[in-house]
């Protein structure tokens, strides 16, 4: 069964919305990717315009910011310590905008949104 972006078809009361048009194709949604803790691999994937996006499915290296010197560096993840989207994640090992890992520097709070752009920068907290 396809994902949708449409709103639900039931009222807060329980009772149906009266059905005002067909599904669309600009309504479909995809399935959620959950970005994990591994050896790195990007899968690509056509837009509806044609364009690709770049998935990342899983990721074992990440760019970190140091604020007090303002400078980047590319370090090695070692564990998934929190993650707020869902508590369930930690324990998988999946990674999601604002989880906090733990590298060989510290610890960071990841800033991109890997399934969305294919990469991950995080800050050090």
């Amino acid at each position: 069964m396809a994902l949708s972006n449409e709103r639900s078809k039931r009222k807060p009361s329980g009772g149906l919305y009266k059905a005002y048009r067909k599904k669309r194709l600009f309504n479909l949604a995809s399935d959620p990717t959950f970005t994990k803790l591994g050896e790195r691999k990007v899968k690509a994937k056509r837009e509806k315009s044609g364009s690709l996006k770049f998935i990342l499915l899983s990721a074992d290296k990440v760019n970190i910011l140091d604020p007090k010197t303002k400078k980047t560096q590319i370090t090695e993840i070692v564990n998934v310590i929190e993650n707020p989207a869902n508590r369930n994640f930690v324990r998988r090992n999946i990674i999601t905008k604002g989880s906090i890992v733990e590298t060989k520097l510290g610890k960071a709070r990841i800033t991109s949104r890997p399934g969305q752009e294919s990469n991950l920068n995080a800050i050090l907290i």
